[in-house]
C-alpha cells in the first residue's frame, strides 16, 4: 500500500473514486458545474457492461459525470427473447424489486403474456442488454439519436463491431464539424479491414475512426484483455490494457480500474489491437473441434498447438518484439477459446445449429467479428509481395501458405467450397509440419513487415 492506493492501481473507498473523476475532469479542461459527458456508441455485450460499469462507479457524482448509451431504436424482442427475460427478472429479487419500484414491472409481464413488444433500447434502460439477457445491468441512460447523443461529447466508447465502426463514425463526423475542443475515443471493437492497393495493409479500428472521423490519433485509445462482459459486471476478477498516447492512458487506466477490474497501459495501440482481432480468427476452429471431436481433450490440444503457432508466426511478420506479445495473445486466446462468442459460434456450424447462410449477426451474441477477421488475415497473408523464404523447399511462398488452419477456415467459412468437418483435416494431414517447426523458423528468419501496419 502507498497511502490509500494499491500498488496494482486499485483504490480504497469512495473518495479515491471522486479523486479519479476530478483528475480525468481536470485533465480535460472541466471546470465546475461543466458536465464531463461519457457516451458509449453501440450497445452490444461489452459496450453495454463498460456503460454499466462506469454509472455504477461515478453515476451518483450528477453534478460532475453523464454517462449515456446510444444504440438504434425499433430494435424489437422476440417473443422467446422475451418470456426468457422475464424468467430471468422473477430469478432474481433485487431485479424484480427494481422494476417494480420503477413501476417497469408490467411491461415484461405483458411481453410474457404476448399483449406487448418490447424494444432493445427500452429493456436497455431497465439495465437488460439484448445480446446478454441473462445479466441484468444497472439501469442506463439510453439515448437514440446519434446527433444528440454525441455532438457536445468530451469521451466517446466505440462499443460497435469492427465491421460498423467506419461507417458510423463517417456520420459522426458530420455533428463534430462546428466543435472547438476534440473529443477523446476509447475503442473496444476487436477486428481488423485488409487494405491490399497499394501496399498489403493491415486497417485496425482506431485507423478506421481516425480516418472517418477525422479525429487526431492521439486522442483515440483502445482498451481490450482477456475478459468475457458478463464475467466482469458480476465482479469476476480481470484486466485490461488501455493503449495509446501518453497524454490520456495512465490518466484513463486509473479512472477505469475498479477493485475487481485492473486497467494497466500501454503505448502500442495498434499491435494490441491486431492481437484482439487474430484471436477470434482461431477460436472459431477451436469450437468446431470441440464439436466434431465431441469435446476431445486431445484433439482440442493438438488443435491449441497448431493455431498458437500460426498466431506465433504471424505475429512476427507484425513486429519487432513479438515476444511481448505472448502474454497477452495466448491469455486472450484461451478465454476466448473457454466462453467466448467465436468459439461458440464454431460449435454451432459444427453441430448443424447455425449456418453459414445466417450471416455473422447472431440473435443473442451478436456480431461474430472472428468471420471477417479469417478473411481480412488470408487475403492479406496471400499478398505475393508479403513472400517469405519457405525453410524447406528453398522458394518464396506467400505467409498464408504456412497457416494451414487459416486457409482451413478461409475454404469453409469464406469461399465456403468445404464442408466444416474439413477442420479437423488440417490436424490429421501427414504432411504438416511440426507446430514447433513453425515457430522456429518465425524465430530463425527475419520475417518482420512493418508494411503490414502500415510503418514504413
Amino acid at each position: 500500500m502507498v497511502g490509500s492506493v494499491h500498488v496494482n492501481g486499485a483504490v480504497n473507498g469512495a473518495n479515491g473514486t471522486e479523486e479519479r473523476l476530478d483528475e480525468l475532469r481536470r485533465l480535460l479542461g472541466k471546470s465546475d458545474g461543466d458536465l464531463l459527458k461519457i457516451v458509449s456508441i453501440g450497445a452490444g455485450a461489452w459496450g453495454s457492461v463498460f456503460a454499466a460499469l462506469l454509472q455504477d462507479a461515478y453515476g451518483h457524482f450528477r453534478e460532475k459525470v453523464q454517462i449515456r448509451v446510444w444504440r438504434r431504436q425499433g430494435r424489437a424482442v422476440d417473443r422467446s427473447t422475451a418470456e426468457h427475460l422475464f424468467d430471468v427478472i422473477n430469478s432474481r429479487e433485487d431485479v424484480l424489486r427494481r422494476l417494480i419500484r420503477r413501476c417497469a414491472y408490467l411491461k415484461y409481464v405483458e411481453a410474457r403474456l404476448g399483449d406487448r413488444t418490447l424494444y432493445a433500447d427500452e429493456i436497455l434502460r431497465d439495465g437488460f442488454c439484448l445480446n446478454m439477457v441473462d445479466t441484468p445491468l444497472c439501469p442506463l441512460k439510453v439515448v437514440t439519436n446519434l446527433q444528440e447523443a454525441v455532438w457536445d461529447a468530451d469521451i466517446v466508447v466505440n462499443g460497435l463491431p469492427s465491421t460498423e465502426t467506419r461507417e458510423v463514425f463517417e456520420e459522426l463526423s458530420k455533428y463534430w464539424k462546428e466543435r472547438i475542443s476534440v473529443p477523446v475515443i476509447i475503442s473496444l471493437a476487436k477486428g481488423i479491414e485488409a487494405s491490399l492497393d497499394p501496399i498489403p495493409r493491415i486497417i485496425t479500428p482506431t485507423q478506421m475512426i481516425s480516418s472517418a472521423a477525422g479525429v487526431p490519433t492521439e486522442n483515440i485509445l483502445y482498451l481490450g484483455g482477456p475478459n468475457i462482459a458478463s464475467e466482469i459486471y458480476n465482479k469476476g476478477y480481470a484486466n485490461a490494457r488501455i493503449c495509446g498516447s501518453t497524454k490520456w492512458r495512465k490518466t484513463l487506466a486509473k479512472f477505469l480500474r475498479q477493485p475487481h477490474f485492473i486497467v494497466w497501459d500501454n503505448s502500442d495501440i495498434v499491435t494490441h489491437e491486431v492481437m484482439g482481432g487474430l484471436k477470434n480468427v482461431y477460436a472459431i476452429g477451436a469450437g468446431m473441434v470441440a464439436a466434431l471431436t465431441n469435446e476431445s481433450a486431445t484433439s482440442k490440444s493438438v488443435y491449441f498447438a497448431h493455431c498458437t503457432s500460426e498466431m506465433i508466426f504471424i505475429t512476427h511478420l507484425l513486429t519487432e518484439q513479438p515476444e511481448k506479445l505472448a502474454g497477452p495473445l495466448l491469455a486472450d486466446t484461451y478465454v476466448t477459446l473457454l466462453k467466448g462468442r467465436n468459439a461458440w459460434y464454431g460449435q454451432m456450424l459444427a453441430k448443424g445449429e447455425l449456418r453459414l447462410d445466417m450471416g455473422d449477426s447472431i440473435k443473442g451474441k451478436g456480431m461474430i467479428q472472428g468471420i471477417s477477421a479469417v478473411g481480412a488475415f488470408f487475403e492479406l497473408l496471400s499478398q505475393p509481395s508479403l513472400s517469405v523464404l519457405h525453410p524447406e523447399e528453398n522458394k518464396q511462398v506467400a505467409p498464408a501458405e504456412l497457416c494451414p488452419i487459416l486457409k482451413r477456415l478461409y475454404r469453409i467459412l469464406i469461399k465456403r467450397e468445404l464442408p466444416v468437418g474439413d477442420i479437423l483435416q488440417a490436424l490429421r494431414d501427414e504432411t504438416m509440419n511440426d507446430p514447433r517447426e513453425r515457430i522456429e523458423m518465425a524465430q530463425s528468419h527475419t520475417f518482420y513487415r512493418p508494411s503490414l501496419l502500415g510503418k514504413p
